[in-house]
């Protein structure tokens, strides 16, 4: 796809493709609603603007779309990509990051939420593990971030 493309397309259709980007049908709303956006570095810089503008309750909503870190099965091909890292995930690795994922969401109420690309298994772990001493209102901002990155990562295959 391309940014002209993006610009002009048909709303819905646009509108799945980034909903595919971010879970967050109101991030999809406010990015629709700028359009057009002329080139990739005004997509990036109306994506950040729409993401720090949403609320909290935003947010989660974007978070549920994902899959856990190291969950297997109906999970699509840019989390699949994303998460590559898990692919050669010593069992024990595997395990305990399973277990830790049970242990954050029971603490926060969501799940884990880290841009992966490019990470490891280990180190996606040692985050989880480090994350689990923040407060609630520290990490939320925290998984926010890290969902602004993933939403940047996917908007720019998106243009591949």
């Amino acid at each position: 796809m391309t940014i002209k493309e993006l610009d002009e397309g048909n709303e819905a259709e646009i509108g799945k493709k980034l909903l595919a980007c971010c879970g967050s049908s109101n991030w999809v709303k406010q990015m629709l609603a700028v359009r057009p956006y002329g080139g990739f570095a005004n997509l990036q810089s109306l994506a950040q603007q729409a993401w720090w503008a949403l609320d909290p309750a935003d947010w989660l909503e974007a978070f549920s779309k994902h899959p856990k870190i190291g969950e297997k099965g109906a999970v699509s091909q840019w989390s699949s990509q994303e998460q590559s890292g898990m692919k050669s995930a010593a069992a024990e690795v595997a395990a305990k990051l399973d277990e830790m994922n049970r242990v954050y969401f029971d603490k926060f109420g969501w799940i884990f939420i880290v841009c992966a690309a490019g990470k490891s298994a280990a180190e996606m772990l040692n985050l989880l593990e480090s994350r689990l001493q923040n407060l609630p209102s520290d990490e939320i901002r925290l998984a926010a971030a890290e969902q602004n990155k993933i939403n940047l990562l996917r908007l720019e295959k998106l243009l591949l």
